[in-house]
């Protein structure tokens, strides 16, 4: 049986969790010439975690424990709320070479993962040590019911409500370098039986610079059961306009599982990010949503703040915390793309 089947789905992002899953940045090669200046600001995303809910960080071997351990110390991180796990990786995109966590409809007490394949986004980069993760993952807590559906799917190509709706792209879930042997039909089939949803809302394309062929989370989010927020670019000259208008004309007509239309918040794009004459997918839209807070990243300029603003009016009852991503951002993501929400038993 599936996991819908079995009353399995995958929840919210804003529901309690028991935990946030990393997998800490080590690979030179994904910020070539600047990985030492990500970290004070992924040690804060650390921290920031850690003052609300546990911090599972998987890492090579015990030399790294213990470094990362000193460097968290050293920020005043609430250690008792960290977790460091012998868990070799490839690169530090937990969001997609992580497991996806379910709860169960009919039991509070039953969570699952799903053990998705992961090709490095078509092949793109190594990847032998980043298939494993979940599998690792599930040793640790092997009551957790696991399913393995045999295809690619990666964490941030997909956006979910807990409701019954999905959001996710043409671009990057049809790409022939994914499952080129399915149909849009039989990709969908897969997202409905082990996300546990009903109804799909496709977008077209991602943002300029984004090397995951356009992952929702750089550009839509549910902010709520009937609320999406999505990035627009108000430059009719910048090179993400017309690809931002167009997702933005396909949410205006989409409807979600129970018939009505969403409501829509448009959410500013940043100023364009550079480094080494590379434009970076730089977005407000890759925030993550951790337990009472919204942690979003910034890029040291004024719409940073009109961002925060958006954020607090989508959340009143969450601390809408800033983190300097203008670095982080250099290997291609952000906070959301580094992290995976763990949910808590019966969390609503």
């Amino acid at each position: 049986m599936t996991p819908k089947e079995q009353g399995f789905y995958m929840p919210a992002e804003w529901v309690k969790h028991e935990a946030t899953w990393l997998t800490y940045p080590k690979n030179p090669d994904s910020w070539p010439g600047k990985i030492e200046s990500i970290y004070p600001s992924y040690h804060l995303f650390v921290k920031t975690l850690a003052e609300c809910e546990m911090v599972h960080i998987n890492v090579d071997d015990e030399a790294m424990a213990a470094h990362v351990s000193a460097e968290l110390h050293k920020i005043g991180c609430n250690m008792h709320n960290v977790s460091l796990h012998i868990i070799p990786s490839n690169d530090a995109w937990c969001r997609d070479h992580g497991p996806a966590f379910l709860l169960n409809r009919h039991d509070p007490t039953l969570r699952a993962m799903v053990n998705w394949n992961h090709n490095a986004w078509g092949g793109k980069y190594p990847y032998e040590l980043d298939t494993d993760v979940p599998l690792r993952i599930h040793e640790l807590m092997p009551d957790l019911k696991l399913y393995e559906p045999g295809i690619v799917m990666e964490g941030g190509s997909i956006e979910v409500n807990g409701a019954g709706d999905l959001i996710t792209t043409t671009s990057c879930l049809l790409n022939p370098n994914r499952n080129p042997h399915l149909n849009q039909d039989q990709i969908e089939k897969y997202l409905c039986d082990y996300y546990g949803i009903e109804n799909i809302i496709w977008l077209g394309n991602g943002i300029v610079g984004d090397d995951t062929d356009g992952h929702i989370d750089d550009l839509t989010r549910f902010v709520s059961e009937d609320t999406i927020i999505t990035a627009v670019e108000e430059n009719m000259w910048d090179e993400n306009y017309e690809p931002l208008q167009k997702n933005l004309r396909m949410l205006e007509h989409a409807r979600l599982s129970n018939g009505k239309q969403p409501t829509i918040v448009e959410l500013p794009m940043p100023d364009m990010v550079f480094y080494d004459n590379q434009r970076l997918p730089a977005s407000y839209a890759n925030f993550y949503l951790a337990n009472g807070k919204v942690i979003f990243p910034t890029y040291r300029c004024l719409t940073d703040n009109e961002a925060a603003y958006l954020l607090e009016a989508c959340f009143p009852d969450r601390e809408v915390v800033g983190i300097d991503s203008t670095d982080i951002v250099w290997g291609l993501g952000s906070f959301h793309c580094l992290s995976q929400q763990m949910p808590a038993c019966g969390a609503k």
